[in-house]
Protein backbone atom coordinates (compact mmCIF):
# COMPACT_ATOMS: atom_id res chain seq x y z
CA UNK A 1 0.00 0.00 0.00
CA UNK A 2 1.63 3.27 -1.16
CA UNK A 3 1.69 6.23 1.21
CA UNK A 4 1.15 8.55 -1.74
CA UNK A 5 -2.31 7.09 -2.35
CA UNK A 6 -3.26 7.57 1.29
CA UNK A 7 -1.96 11.13 1.21
CA UNK A 8 -4.04 11.90 -1.90
CA UNK A 9 -7.13 10.57 -0.12
CA UNK A 10 -6.45 12.64 3.02
CA UNK A 11 -5.91 15.86 1.07
CA UNK A 12 -8.96 15.34 -1.14
CA UNK A 13 -11.20 14.71 1.85
CA UNK A 14 -9.96 17.84 3.60
CA UNK A 15 -10.96 19.95 0.60
CA UNK A 16 -14.29 18.20 0.19
CA UNK A 17 -15.41 18.37 3.81
CA UNK A 18 -14.95 22.12 4.13
CA UNK A 19 -17.42 22.82 1.32
CA UNK A 20 -20.13 20.18 1.72
CA UNK A 21 -23.57 21.43 2.82
CA UNK A 22 -25.34 19.39 5.50
CA UNK A 23 -28.66 19.16 7.27
CA UNK A 24 -27.72 19.11 10.92
CA UNK A 25 -28.90 16.06 12.84
CA UNK A 26 -29.39 16.22 16.59
CA UNK A 27 -26.95 13.56 17.78
CA UNK A 28 -24.87 14.50 20.79
CA UNK A 29 -21.17 13.70 20.78
CA UNK A 30 -19.13 13.81 23.98
CA UNK A 31 -16.33 16.41 23.62
CA UNK A 32 -13.55 13.96 24.49
CA UNK A 33 -15.19 10.71 23.38
CA UNK A 34 -14.22 8.19 20.72
CA UNK A 35 -17.10 6.73 18.69
CA UNK A 36 -18.14 3.77 16.59
CA UNK A 37 -21.21 4.66 14.50
CA UNK A 38 -23.13 1.81 12.88
CA UNK A 39 -26.28 1.47 10.78
CA UNK A 40 -27.67 0.50 7.40
CA UNK A 41 -25.83 1.80 4.37
CA UNK A 42 -26.76 5.37 3.42
CA UNK A 43 -28.38 6.04 6.81
CA UNK A 44 -26.12 9.07 7.22
CA UNK A 45 -23.13 7.75 9.15
CA UNK A 46 -20.59 9.45 6.89
CA UNK A 47 -22.51 12.71 7.07
CA UNK A 48 -22.46 12.47 10.85
CA UNK A 49 -18.66 12.46 10.60
CA UNK A 50 -18.77 15.44 8.23
CA UNK A 51 -21.11 17.26 10.61
CA UNK A 52 -18.78 16.72 13.55
CA UNK A 53 -15.74 17.80 11.54
CA UNK A 54 -17.46 21.04 10.53
CA UNK A 55 -18.33 21.59 14.18
CA UNK A 56 -14.68 21.12 15.11
CA UNK A 57 -13.66 23.63 12.44
CA UNK A 58 -16.20 26.13 13.78
CA UNK A 59 -14.67 25.66 17.22
CA UNK A 60 -11.27 26.68 15.91
CA UNK A 61 -9.64 23.43 14.80
CA UNK A 62 -7.56 23.47 11.60
CA UNK A 63 -8.66 21.36 8.62
CA UNK A 64 -5.11 20.02 8.51
CA UNK A 65 -5.82 18.18 11.77
CA UNK A 66 -8.36 15.99 9.99
CA UNK A 67 -7.33 12.51 8.86
CA UNK A 68 -10.36 11.12 7.01
CA UNK A 69 -10.27 7.84 5.05
CA UNK A 70 -13.21 6.08 3.41
CA UNK A 71 -12.41 2.37 3.15
CA UNK A 72 -14.78 1.91 0.23
CA UNK A 73 -12.40 3.96 -1.91
CA UNK A 74 -11.39 1.57 -4.68
CA UNK A 75 -7.74 2.53 -4.29
CA UNK A 76 -7.53 0.91 -0.85
CA UNK A 77 -10.09 -1.92 -0.98
CA UNK A 78 -7.30 -4.48 -0.57
CA UNK A 79 -5.94 -2.92 2.61
CA UNK A 80 -5.34 -5.34 5.49
CA UNK A 81 -5.06 -4.69 9.20
CA UNK A 82 -1.28 -4.96 8.88
CA UNK A 83 -1.38 -1.91 6.57
CA UNK A 84 -3.44 0.36 8.81
CA UNK A 85 -0.38 1.91 10.46
CA UNK A 86 0.43 3.46 7.06
CA UNK A 87 -2.48 5.87 7.58
CA UNK A 88 -0.68 7.55 10.48
CA UNK A 89 2.72 7.44 8.76
CA UNK A 90 1.29 9.03 5.60
CA UNK A 91 -0.41 11.78 7.59
CA UNK A 92 2.72 12.62 9.58
CA UNK A 93 4.67 13.13 6.38
CA UNK A 94 2.11 15.77 5.39
CA UNK A 95 1.42 17.63 8.63
CA UNK A 96 2.97 18.31 12.04
CA UNK A 97 -0.43 18.29 13.79
CA UNK A 98 -1.82 15.60 16.08
CA UNK A 99 -4.52 14.08 13.84
CA UNK A 100 -8.20 13.66 14.67
CA UNK A 101 -8.94 10.37 12.94
CA UNK A 102 -12.07 9.44 10.98
CA UNK A 103 -12.26 5.90 9.55
CA UNK A 104 -15.34 5.45 7.36
CA UNK A 105 -16.84 2.01 6.50
CA UNK A 106 -13.96 0.07 8.03
CA UNK A 107 -15.98 -3.11 8.71
CA UNK A 108 -14.45 -5.11 5.85
CA UNK A 109 -10.99 -5.03 7.40
CA UNK A 110 -10.82 -7.95 9.80
CA UNK A 111 -9.12 -6.97 13.02
CA UNK A 112 -9.75 -3.21 12.65
CA UNK A 113 -10.74 -3.05 16.33
CA UNK A 114 -7.18 -3.77 17.48
CA UNK A 115 -5.89 -0.80 15.47
CA UNK A 116 -8.68 1.39 16.87
CA UNK A 117 -7.87 0.30 20.41
CA UNK A 118 -4.19 1.17 19.97
CA UNK A 119 -5.05 4.64 18.66
CA UNK A 120 -7.32 5.25 21.65
CA UNK A 121 -4.63 3.96 24.04
CA UNK A 122 -2.25 6.50 22.52
CA UNK A 123 -4.73 9.26 23.39
CA UNK A 124 -5.92 10.01 19.87
CA UNK A 125 -9.50 11.06 19.03
CA UNK A 126 -11.03 8.40 16.77
CA UNK A 127 -14.37 8.18 14.97
CA UNK A 128 -15.36 5.04 13.08
CA UNK A 129 -18.35 4.01 10.96
CA UNK A 130 -19.49 0.64 9.68
CA UNK A 131 -22.49 -1.02 8.07
CA UNK A 132 -22.46 -4.15 10.15
CA UNK A 133 -24.07 -4.79 13.53
CA UNK A 134 -21.25 -7.19 14.39
CA UNK A 135 -19.34 -4.02 15.23
CA UNK A 136 -21.59 -3.81 18.28
CA UNK A 137 -20.84 -7.38 19.34
CA UNK A 138 -19.51 -8.30 22.76
CA UNK A 139 -16.17 -9.49 21.44
CA UNK A 140 -15.45 -6.24 19.60
CA UNK A 141 -16.69 -4.15 22.53
CA UNK A 142 -14.34 -6.17 24.74
CA UNK A 143 -11.39 -5.48 22.44
CA UNK A 144 -12.19 -1.77 22.37
CA UNK A 145 -12.00 -1.92 26.14
CA UNK A 146 -14.60 0.71 26.98
CA UNK A 147 -12.65 3.39 25.13
CA UNK A 148 -15.37 3.94 22.52
CA UNK A 149 -19.03 4.92 22.61
CA UNK A 150 -21.04 2.58 20.34
CA UNK A 151 -23.92 4.40 18.67
CA UNK A 152 -26.47 3.40 16.03
CA UNK A 153 -27.37 5.84 13.26
CA UNK A 154 -30.87 5.44 11.82
CA UNK A 155 -32.47 6.72 8.63
CA UNK A 156 -34.14 10.12 8.96
CA UNK A 157 -37.11 10.35 11.29
CA UNK A 158 -40.29 11.94 9.97
CA UNK A 159 -39.46 15.19 11.77
CA UNK A 160 -36.01 15.24 10.13
CA UNK A 161 -37.63 14.53 6.77
CA UNK A 162 -40.00 17.48 7.20
CA UNK A 163 -37.05 19.71 8.07
CA UNK A 164 -35.23 18.49 4.95
CA UNK A 165 -38.31 19.55 2.97
CA UNK A 166 -38.15 22.99 4.56
CA UNK A 167 -41.02 22.52 7.01
CA UNK A 168 -40.16 23.62 10.54
CA UNK A 169 -43.17 23.08 12.77
CA UNK A 170 -44.21 25.84 15.13
CA UNK A 171 -45.74 25.28 18.56
CA UNK A 172 -49.34 25.33 17.30
CA UNK A 173 -48.86 23.46 14.02
CA UNK A 174 -51.88 21.20 14.62
CA UNK A 175 -54.12 24.29 14.49
CA UNK A 176 -52.40 25.91 11.49
CA UNK A 177 -52.03 25.23 7.75
CA UNK A 178 -48.83 23.35 8.63
CA UNK A 179 -50.98 20.35 9.56
CA UNK A 180 -52.06 19.96 5.93
CA UNK A 181 -48.42 20.22 4.84
CA UNK A 182 -47.48 17.44 7.27
CA UNK A 183 -50.17 15.10 5.89
CA UNK A 184 -49.21 15.95 2.30
CA UNK A 185 -45.51 15.24 2.90
CA UNK A 186 -46.20 11.96 4.69
CA UNK A 187 -46.75 10.05 1.44
CA UNK A 188 -43.19 9.93 0.09
CA UNK A 189 -41.75 9.19 3.54
CA UNK A 190 -44.32 6.43 4.09
CA UNK A 191 -43.65 4.66 0.77
CA UNK A 192 -39.96 5.42 0.19
CA UNK A 193 -38.49 5.63 3.69
CA UNK A 194 -36.00 7.86 5.44
CA UNK A 195 -32.69 7.33 3.62
CA UNK A 196 -31.83 10.94 2.91
CA UNK A 197 -29.81 10.35 -0.25
CA UNK A 198 -33.00 9.14 -1.96
CA UNK A 199 -34.95 12.33 -1.22
CA UNK A 200 -33.60 14.23 -4.23
CA UNK A 201 -34.16 11.42 -6.74
CA UNK A 202 -37.20 11.38 -9.01
CA UNK A 203 -37.01 7.59 -9.42
CA UNK A 204 -36.60 6.69 -5.76
CA UNK A 205 -37.46 3.06 -6.40
CA UNK A 206 -34.50 2.69 -8.77
CA UNK A 207 -32.14 4.18 -6.16
CA UNK A 208 -33.53 1.93 -3.41
CA UNK A 209 -33.18 -1.14 -5.65
CA UNK A 210 -29.53 -0.29 -6.23
CA UNK A 211 -28.96 0.15 -2.50
CA UNK A 212 -30.69 -3.14 -1.68
CA UNK A 213 -28.51 -4.98 -4.18
CA UNK A 214 -25.41 -3.42 -2.61
CA UNK A 215 -26.48 -4.53 0.88
CA UNK A 216 -27.52 -7.97 -0.36
CA UNK A 217 -24.35 -8.78 -2.27
CA UNK A 218 -21.64 -6.83 -0.41
CA UNK A 219 -22.85 -7.04 3.20
CA UNK A 220 -24.50 -10.46 3.13
CA UNK A 221 -23.62 -12.77 0.21
CA UNK A 222 -19.95 -11.85 -0.21
CA UNK A 223 -19.10 -10.92 3.37
CA UNK A 224 -20.74 -14.06 4.78
CA UNK A 225 -19.67 -16.35 1.90
CA UNK A 226 -23.26 -17.39 1.16
CA UNK A 227 -23.29 -20.26 -1.32
CA UNK A 228 -27.05 -20.53 -1.59
CA UNK A 229 -27.76 -17.03 -2.82
CA UNK A 230 -31.19 -18.03 -4.16
CA UNK A 231 -32.41 -19.22 -0.76
CA UNK A 232 -31.24 -16.05 0.94
CA UNK A 233 -33.08 -13.91 -1.62
CA UNK A 234 -36.22 -16.01 -1.19
CA UNK A 235 -36.00 -15.71 2.59
CA UNK A 236 -35.90 -11.90 2.37
CA UNK A 237 -38.94 -11.88 0.08
CA UNK A 238 -40.85 -14.13 2.46
CA UNK A 239 -39.99 -11.92 5.43
CA UNK A 240 -41.28 -8.89 3.53
CA UNK A 241 -44.50 -10.68 2.67
CA UNK A 242 -44.95 -11.76 6.31
CA UNK A 243 -44.19 -8.44 8.04
CA UNK A 244 -47.46 -8.39 10.02
CA UNK A 245 -47.49 -12.08 10.95
CA UNK A 246 -45.50 -14.10 13.49
CA UNK A 247 -43.43 -16.57 11.52
CA UNK A 248 -41.78 -19.72 12.85
CA UNK A 249 -38.29 -20.76 11.76
CA UNK A 250 -39.76 -24.15 10.81
CA UNK A 251 -42.29 -22.41 8.55
CA UNK A 252 -39.50 -20.52 6.81
CA UNK A 253 -37.61 -23.78 6.39
CA UNK A 254 -40.63 -25.41 4.73
CA UNK A 255 -41.00 -22.48 2.32
CA UNK A 256 -37.37 -22.58 1.25
CA UNK A 257 -37.39 -26.37 0.91
CA UNK A 258 -40.49 -26.04 -1.24
CA UNK A 259 -38.25 -24.21 -3.69
CA UNK A 260 -36.22 -27.38 -4.03
CA UNK A 261 -33.37 -26.53 -1.65
CA UNK A 262 -32.42 -28.59 1.38
CA UNK A 263 -31.77 -26.22 4.24
CA UNK A 264 -31.71 -26.71 8.01
CA UNK A 265 -33.42 -24.66 10.67
CA UNK A 266 -30.00 -23.80 12.05
CA UNK A 267 -29.04 -22.32 8.69
CA UNK A 268 -32.29 -20.33 8.58
CA UNK A 269 -31.52 -18.89 12.03
CA UNK A 270 -27.99 -18.05 10.88
CA UNK A 271 -29.35 -16.32 7.77
CA UNK A 272 -31.70 -14.25 9.93
CA UNK A 273 -28.75 -13.15 12.06
CA UNK A 274 -26.91 -12.08 8.89
CA UNK A 275 -29.88 -9.89 7.87
CA UNK A 276 -29.81 -8.25 11.27
CA UNK A 277 -26.06 -7.71 11.09
CA UNK A 278 -26.51 -5.94 7.74
CA UNK A 279 -29.22 -3.70 9.26
CA UNK A 280 -31.72 -4.99 6.74
CA UNK A 281 -34.20 -6.66 9.12
CA UNK A 282 -34.94 -6.85 12.83
CA UNK A 283 -37.20 -9.11 14.87
CA UNK A 284 -39.79 -8.75 17.62
CA UNK A 285 -40.63 -11.65 19.97
CA UNK A 286 -43.82 -12.76 21.69
CA UNK A 287 -43.89 -11.45 25.26
CA UNK A 288 -45.67 -14.55 26.54
CA UNK A 289 -43.09 -17.01 25.18
CA UNK A 290 -40.42 -18.37 27.49
CA UNK A 291 -37.08 -16.69 26.81
CA UNK A 292 -35.49 -19.81 25.18
CA UNK A 293 -38.49 -20.03 22.80
CA UNK A 294 -38.62 -16.40 21.69
CA UNK A 295 -36.26 -16.82 18.74
CA UNK A 296 -38.37 -19.64 17.26
CA UNK A 297 -41.49 -17.58 16.48
CA UNK A 298 -41.01 -13.89 15.71
CA UNK A 299 -42.35 -10.99 13.71
CA UNK A 300 -39.78 -9.61 11.29
CA UNK A 301 -39.53 -6.02 10.12
CA UNK A 302 -37.29 -3.94 7.86
CA UNK A 303 -35.10 -1.04 8.97
CA UNK A 304 -36.50 1.20 6.23
CA UNK A 305 -39.92 1.36 4.58
CA UNK A 306 -38.43 2.13 1.19
CA UNK A 307 -36.53 -1.15 1.01
CA UNK A 308 -39.52 -3.14 2.33
CA UNK A 309 -41.75 -1.55 -0.32
CA UNK A 310 -39.55 -2.99 -3.09
CA UNK A 311 -41.10 -6.40 -2.39
CA UNK A 312 -44.78 -5.53 -1.82
CA UNK A 313 -48.03 -5.29 -3.75
CA UNK A 314 -50.85 -3.34 -2.04
CA UNK A 315 -48.32 -2.39 0.64
CA UNK A 316 -50.18 0.09 2.84
CA UNK A 317 -51.03 -2.05 5.88
CA UNK A 318 -47.58 -3.64 6.00
CA UNK A 319 -45.77 -0.35 5.57
CA UNK A 320 -47.82 1.21 8.37
CA UNK A 321 -47.00 -1.55 10.85
CA UNK A 322 -43.35 -1.58 9.77
CA UNK A 323 -43.06 2.16 10.38
CA UNK A 324 -44.54 1.78 13.87
CA UNK A 325 -42.08 -1.04 14.57
CA UNK A 326 -39.12 1.14 13.51
CA UNK A 327 -40.14 3.93 15.84
CA UNK A 328 -40.73 1.57 18.74
CA UNK A 329 -37.37 -0.13 18.26
CA UNK A 330 -35.60 3.24 18.21
CA UNK A 331 -37.31 4.30 21.43
CA UNK A 332 -37.50 1.07 23.45
CA UNK A 333 -34.92 -1.26 21.90
CA UNK A 334 -35.23 -4.81 23.21
CA UNK A 335 -38.25 -3.79 25.29
CA UNK A 336 -40.58 -4.12 22.28
CA UNK A 337 -42.78 -7.24 21.98
CA UNK A 338 -45.97 -8.43 20.42
CA UNK A 339 -48.52 -10.24 22.59
CA UNK A 340 -50.05 -13.57 21.62
CA UNK A 341 -51.79 -15.67 24.24
CA UNK A 342 -55.58 -15.80 24.23
CA UNK A 343 -55.42 -12.49 22.37
CA UNK A 344 -53.06 -11.10 19.73
CA UNK A 345 -51.92 -7.47 19.96
CA UNK A 346 -49.49 -5.99 17.44
CA UNK A 347 -47.13 -4.38 19.98
CA UNK A 348 -46.77 -4.51 23.74
CA UNK A 349 -44.29 -2.38 25.72
CA UNK A 350 -44.32 -3.83 29.26
CA UNK A 351 -42.11 -1.10 30.73
CA UNK A 352 -44.72 1.48 29.73
CA UNK A 353 -47.79 -0.73 30.12
CA UNK A 354 -48.55 0.27 26.55
CA UNK A 355 -50.60 -1.75 24.06
CA UNK A 356 -50.70 -0.81 20.37
CA UNK A 357 -52.80 -2.03 17.49
CA UNK A 358 -51.99 -0.91 13.96
CA UNK A 359 -54.72 -0.59 11.35
CA UNK A 360 -54.62 1.46 8.17
CA UNK A 361 -58.27 2.40 8.73
CA UNK A 362 -60.93 1.56 11.30
CA UNK A 363 -63.80 3.14 9.37
CA UNK A 364 -65.25 -0.34 8.89
CA UNK A 365 -67.23 -1.28 12.01
CA UNK A 366 -65.97 -4.88 12.07
CA UNK A 367 -62.37 -3.68 11.90
CA UNK A 368 -63.03 -1.13 14.62
CA UNK A 369 -64.55 -3.80 16.87
CA UNK A 370 -61.70 -6.25 16.26
CA UNK A 371 -58.95 -3.72 17.05
CA UNK A 372 -60.61 -2.34 20.20
CA UNK A 373 -61.56 -5.80 21.43
CA UNK A 374 -57.93 -6.96 21.30
CA UNK A 375 -56.81 -4.07 23.50
CA UNK A 376 -59.67 -4.64 25.94
CA UNK A 377 -58.71 -8.30 26.27
CA UNK A 378 -55.03 -7.46 26.74
CA UNK A 379 -55.95 -4.99 29.46
CA UNK A 380 -57.74 -7.81 31.30
CA UNK A 381 -54.54 -9.91 31.30
CA UNK A 382 -51.98 -7.12 31.56
CA UNK A 383 -53.39 -3.81 32.85
CA UNK A 384 -52.53 -0.99 30.45
CA UNK A 385 -51.79 2.62 31.25
CA UNK A 386 -52.29 3.53 27.62
CA UNK A 387 -54.06 1.84 24.69
CA UNK A 388 -53.46 3.00 21.10
CA UNK A 389 -54.74 2.25 17.64
CA UNK A 390 -52.39 3.81 15.08
CA UNK A 391 -53.98 4.51 11.70
CA UNK A 392 -52.85 6.27 8.55
CA UNK A 393 -55.02 9.37 8.93
CA UNK A 394 -57.86 8.79 11.41
CA UNK A 395 -58.19 10.22 14.90
CA UNK A 396 -60.66 9.48 17.67
CA UNK A 397 -61.07 8.58 21.33
CA UNK A 398 -63.03 5.38 22.00
CA UNK A 399 -64.15 4.25 25.45
CA UNK A 400 -64.98 0.58 25.99
CA UNK A 401 -66.00 -0.59 29.48
CA UNK A 402 -64.25 2.40 30.97
CA UNK A 403 -61.02 1.80 29.02
CA UNK A 404 -59.88 4.77 26.92
CA UNK A 405 -58.48 3.79 23.52
CA UNK A 406 -56.77 6.54 21.56
CA UNK A 407 -56.96 6.43 17.76
CA UNK A 408 -53.94 8.35 16.46
CA UNK A 409 -52.79 9.01 12.87
CA UNK A 410 -49.26 7.84 12.14
CA UNK A 411 -48.00 11.33 11.23
CA UNK A 412 -49.02 12.76 14.59
CA UNK A 413 -47.78 9.74 16.56
CA UNK A 414 -44.33 9.90 14.91
CA UNK A 415 -43.95 13.60 15.61
CA UNK A 416 -45.00 13.12 19.23
CA UNK A 417 -42.56 10.23 19.64
CA UNK A 418 -39.52 11.74 17.98
CA UNK A 419 -36.52 9.52 18.85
Amino acid sequence: MEKKVIQEIILWQQGFIRNIKLQKRDIRIEPTGNYVFVGIRRAGKTFMLYQHIQQLLNEGHDIREILFVNFEDERIVDMKKEDLHILIDAYRELFAYEPIIFLDEIQNIDGWEHFARRLADEGKRVFITGSNAHMLSREIASTLGGRFFLQEIWPFSFAEYLEFKGLRLDEHWLLSPQKADVVRLLGDYFYFGGLAESFSFIDKRLWLTSLYQKVFYSDIVIRKSIRNERSMALLIRKLADSVMQPTAVKRLQNILQGDGTQISRTTISTYLSYLQEAFLCFSVSNFTDAIPQRALMQKHYFYDNGILNLFLINPESKLLENLVAIYLLRKYGEGVFYYNRNVEVDFYIPSEQLGIQVSYSIADLETRKRETSALVKLNAFRPLKRSLIITYNEEDLITVNGQAIEVVPIWRWMLENEP
